[in-house]
């Protein structure tokens, strides 16, 4: 049962861990899923066309960061 656009849009990000986890190898303790719902939205809903483009998954690759800053060291 959804609750609202917000807990639809966790549902929808939850699935995507789920596959990145079973499918793909990711432990679930490197990801987390997250969900906006009708709160961020990135164009207006006022269109089918709009809200299609609202209804999205981001994926954010968050680098560990001591091996970030040893990218930016310079050498020698």
């Amino acid at each position: 049962m959804l609750i609202d656009n917000w807990d639809l849009s966790v549902k929808r990000a939850t699935a995507v861990v789920r596959v990145l986890q079973s499918e793909y190898g990711i432990p679930p303790a490197r990801m987390t899923a997250a969900g906006r719902g009708e709160y961020v939205p990135i164009t207006s809903n006022d269109s089918e066309f709009g809200r299609s483009l609202n209804r999205r998954t981001r994926i954010v690759i968050l680098p560990e960061l001591d091996q970030f800053f040893k990218l930016l060291e310079k050498p020698g």
